[in-house]
């Protein structure tokens, strides 16, 4: 309530909040002794700061065991081809482990009062030290809000961490989606030259490959004030609960201990400058925007106005070919083939990047065919309205691995009637054009991750009618079926692997419908035969993991899309 209050809410809604919680009995009455279903004891001495990476969200590292984690991931966090653990020969420092790029970014972190100005507190100390972060560490603060920058302000951090570098780069999604910009060229020529493993730390929620920045392998998600931190230390091979961050003016070592802000200090920053006039005034002109955004032309129609010449929105190719009736019994899947074989934990970061367009991609290819340069080319983010775009940047993150060219690593694959190694989208075309289905194989986790729709939109439109896995991220697995994409997993204890696949079978999945329409678990399942090129057969099952009667009905839709419109048709 108080927080309701500080951040400008009206009083009726914080009394109307008060009465809701006090109705549902969420306010503790001091004279019952409470009664719990489970008791947890927890040693609040265990509790320690802790780092997430380098690769996924979920690697939990202490803070005293994040160089150690970043060592065990090194061989395989290496580019393709390089074996060696040998440390750069630039002069300038630079090698693996180093910290380039220290954000402090994501719409939740920075709009924790709390947090920012413990990392304000912590970049005050550091300059009074006369500490200051390497060269080579790109800095960046996208705070969450403009209010955010104004209690900065007022609280006097501002300045100091700008003076580390953590200049204000705007407000939205920046570093945390693959929105940082390039890196100094200089920093770019010797991860290039050297095949280095550096590393990005940021407050963010994802560090999934290739999300953070293209050429940076190492991502560890943090506090905005060990952001703060390891920006100063310059790189997470260092041990910053016994090691020195750095050394002051006068030579002596700078401990993290020595910059930490106490509990009491980030208390009277927040309770002296976080104030109820400052969101009342962000809320008043919140809709204003500036005189670029009063410019824009905005027609007045109930129907969109598609530019046929915008790189941006294209009116999507969902319904082209449309029935107005689905066409009743599934039909099975013959003479696959499979697009990509994939590993474990493919994200959909993996399936559908978010971030910056390279120009020898297929879609930075696309965009520079119409007169776009790269510096035009904004993310794939950004120009999720496009399906031409998007549908070039499926499965085109640069870190993903095809086991079907096992020594490339990005989006590439073998088009496997002729043995030609080419761009995922580039064969796919080739095999829309022959008229071969497409399917995908992957390990356990597949489409873990955001909740990206891209990632089942663009495997639909490059023609993939099935994922063969071991396990799917549930969100995903539904997102597919949506897509008319029917999820096949293994039975426990088949993998890919186990039943000797290569993935350049010919594939037929059969008893579909039957699969589809079964009530059982047992039944659900769809009988797949893999021929290899010496004609040898090998045959099993597949769960079809259509798991619901209304996920059946848009598969035989085609897709939500097309169950929604026949359904409003169907109602006129």
């Amino acid at each position: 309530l108080r927080y309701l209050s500080m951040t400008g809410r009206p009083d009726q809604h914080v009394a109307l909040v008060e009465a809701g919680a006090r109705a549902l009995h969420l306010f503790a009455d001091e004279t019952d002794e409470p009664e719990y279903t489970d008791v947890l004891d927890l040693d609040l001495g265990a509790v320690s700061a802790c780092a997430a990476g380098p690769r996924r969200p979920q690697d939990r590292a202490p803070l005293g065991k994040v160089a150690e984690s970043f060592q065990a991931a090194l061989p395989h966090l290496r580019p393709t081809g390089r074996t060696d653990a040998a440390e750069a020969a630039a002069g300038d420092g630079l090698k693996d482990g180093s910290v380039v790029i220290a954000a402090i970014t994501s719409c939740t972190n920075t709009s924790n009062p709390s947090v920012l100005m413990a990392a304000g507190l912590l970049a005050r100390k550091a300059v009074a030290r006369g500490l200051r972060p390497p060269a080579w560490v790109k800095a960046s603060l996208a705070p969450g809000s403009r209010t955010v920058t104004r209690y900065l302000e007022r609280a006097g951090l501002l300045e100091p961490l700008a003076e580390l570098g953590f200049h204000v780069v705007g407000y939205g999604c920046t570093t945390c989606i693959g929105n940082s910009g390039p890196l100094p060229p200089e920093v770019s020529a010797a991860i290039e030259r050297d095949g280095l493993v550096v590393a990005s730390v940021l407050s963010g929620n994802r560090n999934f490959e290739g999300r953070v920045q293209q050429e940076v392998r190492a991502n560890y998600l943090m506090s905005p004030p060990l952001v703060v931190a390891y920006a100063l230390a310059g790189t997470v091979e260092r041990d910053l609960t016994s090691e020195p961050i750095g050394c002051d003016r006068d030579g002596r070592p700078v401990m993290l201990a020595d910059l930490w802000p106490s509990p009491r200090e980030i208390e009277e920053a927040v309770s002296q400058n976080v104030s109820r006039d400052l969101f009342e005034t962000a809320y008043a002109t919140a809709y204003d925007g500036d005189q670029n955004w009063q410019q824009i032309a905005s027609p007045e129609s109930s129907r969109y106005a598609w530019d046929p010449a915008s790189s941006y929105i294209k009116r999507p190719p969902y319904f082209d070919g449309m029935s107005a009736a689905p066409g009743g019994a599934a039909p099975d899947i013959r003479g696959a083939r499979a697009l990509a074989y994939l590993g474990d934990s493919v994200t959909t970061d993996h399936i559908s990047p978010a971030g910056s367009i390279k120009a020898n991609s297929p879609a930075g290819k696309w965009l520079i065919e119409r007169g776009i340069g790269p510096a035009q080319f904004n993310s794939y983010g950004s120009r999720r309205g496009h399906d031409e775009v998007m549908t070039r940047g499926t499965f085109a993150n640069v870190r993903i691995r095809n086991k079907l060219v096992p020594d490339i690593e990005g989006g590439f694959t073998l088009h496997i009637p002729t043995g030609e190694t080419m761009p995922i989208f580039d064969a796919a075309e080739r095999y829309r054009e022959a008229g071969t289905p497409l399917i995908v194989i992957a390990g356990r986790e597949y489409g873990s991750g955001s909740s990206r729709d891209w990632a089942a939109k663009g495997p639909s439109l490059l023609g993939v009618r099935a994922i063969l896995a071991e396990s799917f991220e549930r969100i995903h697995r539904s997102n597919l079926i949506g897509m008319g994409i029917v999820p096949l997993q293994f039975e426990d204890g088949t993998t890919a692997a186990s039943l000797g696949l290569t993935g350049r079978e010919v594939f037929d999945i059969l008893d579909l419908d039957a699969a589809i329409g079964a009530t059982g678990k047992a039944a659900k399942r769809a009988v797949i035969r893999a021929t290899a090129s010496d004609h040898s057969v090998t045959e099993f099952e597949a769960i079809v993991r259509i798991d619901t009667p209304m996920e059946a009905d848009y598969y035989r839709h085609g897709g939500i899309l097309q169950y929604v419109l026949r359904q409003l048709l169907a109602a006129r």
